[in-house]
C-alpha cells in the first residue's frame, strides 16, 4: 500500500511524515481489498476505497460509527481507531527491524519508533536469567587411594 496523502479536518494534506511511503499489507487484507476491486466502481489508483456520502471522503464521525459497528459485529472490545496504528507498530516490531518499522509508520525520527521496542520478544533473555541464577552443582570429588584420604575430610585426614 502506498501512503501518498492524509485526510484530516476536511482537508487533504501530506502524510504524517511529509513523505510518501510504502507499507506492506498482510495477505488477508490484500485479498479483502482485491475483492473490493471487483465491485466495478471506485477501482482506480486515485479512487477512494471507502467512500462517504456523495462519493467523497468518509467524515470522522461516520468513520467512527462504522468502526464501532465493525467492532461490535466482531465481538471485540471498544478501541480507539488510532489504537489500530499502535497495534500495527507493536506487532511489526516483534518481527521486523526498527528501521523498517520506522519507515512503514512514517516516523521522522527513530526515537518515535523506539517506544515500541519493549514489545520485541526476546526468548533468549529468559535463558540468560536462568543461567545467571542457576544453582551450580557441587564440584565432583575425586577419590584417591592415597592413605588417609576420605571424601568427607579430603587428603591427609
Amino acid at each position: 500500500m502506498r501512503v501518498r496523502a492524509s485526510y484530516s479536518a476536511g482537508a487533504l494534506t501530506s502524510p504524517k511524515s511529509g513523505k510518501v511511503r510504502s507499507v506492506p499489507m498482510a495477505p488477508q487484507v490484500a485479498e479483502t481489498l482485491a475483492r473490493l476491486g471487483r465491485r466495478g466502481w471506485s477501482v482506480g489508483d486515485d479512487d477512494l476505497v471507502f467512500v462517504g456520502e456523495g462519493g467523497g471522503f468518509v467524515d470522522g464521525s461516520a468513520l467512527r460509527r462504522r468502526y464501532k459497528f465493525a467492532l461490535e459485529r466482531a465481538g471485540l472490545r471498544s478501541l480507539r481507531f488510532h489504537d489500530l496504528r499502535h497495534t500495527f507498530g507493536t506487532r511489526a516490531i516483534g518481527k521486523a527491524d526498527i528501521l523498517r518499522v520506522k519507515e512503514w509508520m512514517g516516523h521522522a525520527d527513530v526515537a518515535t519508533t523506539m517506544r515500541y521496542l519493549h514489545y520485541v520478544p526476546r526468548p533468549e533473555d529468559a535463558r540468560l536469567i536462568a543461567a545467571a541464577f542457576a544453582i551450580e552443582a557441587p564440584p565432583v570429588m575425586a577419590f584417591s587411594s592415597e592413605p588417609g584420604w576420605s571424601p568427607q575430610r579430603g587428603p591427609g585426614h
